[in-house]
């Protein structure tokens, strides 16, 4: 079944449910509890109980709920799919929580006011971009999107077979508003239409034109100041702790007894390393306490 709109109460809930799994994953909750207490904190003249609850066999039987979230295709995107399916690889470096993060801000705008077709693109797009997960089947799931029409599947289509070869920020000028104005005022012919669809408006191709030659991420980063689009969360750093250095000591003289017990249960353990050498170890030298006489002297003090 091809994937429809939903109603505004949907993606509120959908965030609320992205949100409220991430932040009880840090808690060290089962998912299976957690997706059986969420549905039931969920509104229920909403779709997204039933589907959590479909979710929660599928993760009983196979570990995983990006397979069911691929199955109910006509509730979750196949971004959604996709993004999940990424997370719950067993060798991936991309963090579940920072997808579920992904899908949280995405639900956030689709239940605002002021979406639109090129910011979802554009947040999409970044989300792939900057957490490596692969132009190739990125682009092709965000295409299935029901939020893009068939101009924006054939032009998606396009650009996977371009990236690399030409700059993102100049494929999206090419198909903006605003690159349109800049040819009728060149060639003095306001008549002037293109032969294909134009996709992006005139903010979003000034923008574009003024980041060309430049990393991609300050397009994204000035599209999210200038039009208020979804900002892409950043993978979040491993934290080095350090070890407190008692709790290191202990472990290195944990290390050594077990180190003595392995050699004492092959018979190659030597008691000798042990003994002290009065050629090479000399005793403790202890200094005479203050108020104390020194050695040898024993007047009495004035």
């Amino acid at each position: 079944m091809v994937n429809t709109f939903h109603e505004r109460d949907e993606y509120v809930e959908q965030a609320y449910f992205f949100r409220t799994y991430r932040e009880r994953l840090d808690e060290n909750l089962p998912a299976q509890e957690i997706l059986a207490s969420v549905a039931q904190e969920i509104l229920s003249t909403t779709k997204l109980p039933m589907a959590l609850d479909f979710l929660n066999s599928e993760l009983v039987l196979h570990g995983k709920i990006s397979g069911g979230m691929s199955r109910l295709t006509h509730y979750f995107t196949p971004f959604q799919c996709f993004v999940l399916t990424k997370a719950e690889l067993d060798r991936a470096r991309f963090d579940m929580r920072t997808g579920l993060e992904i899908l949280e801000r995405e639900a956030e705008y689709l239940a605002g006011e002021n979406v639109s077709p090129q910011g979802l693109f554009l947040y999409q797009f970044e989300s792939i971009a900057r957490n490596g997960l692969g132009y190739q089947e990125g682009l092709k799931a965000i295409a299935e999107d029901p939020m893009f029409n068939r101009d924006w599947a054939d032009w998606i289509a396009k650009i996977r077979q371009s990236l690399g070869a030409i700059e993102f920020s100049e494929m999206v000028y090419a198909r903006s508003e605003f690159r349109v104005l800049e040819v009728r005022k060149r060639t003095e012919n306001p008549d002037y239409q293109p032969s294909y669809p134009v996709l992006f408006g005139v903010h979003e191709g000034r923008i574009a034109k003024a980041n060309r030659g430049k990393d991609p991420l300050y397009m994204y980063a000035a599209l999210q100041r200038h039009l208020g689009y979804p900002k892409v969360p950043r993978p979040k750093k491993a934290r080095s702790e350090r070890i407190d250095p008692i709790i290191e000591q202990r472990f290195q003289q944990l290390e050594t007894r077990l180190k003595i017990l392995e050699a004492e249960t092959s018979g190659k353990f030597d008691i000798s390393q042990f003994y002290v050498n009065p050629q090479n170890d000399a005793p403790p030298q202890f200094p005479d306490e203050p108020g104390l006489p020194e050695a040898g002297d024993f007047s009495p003090p004035a």
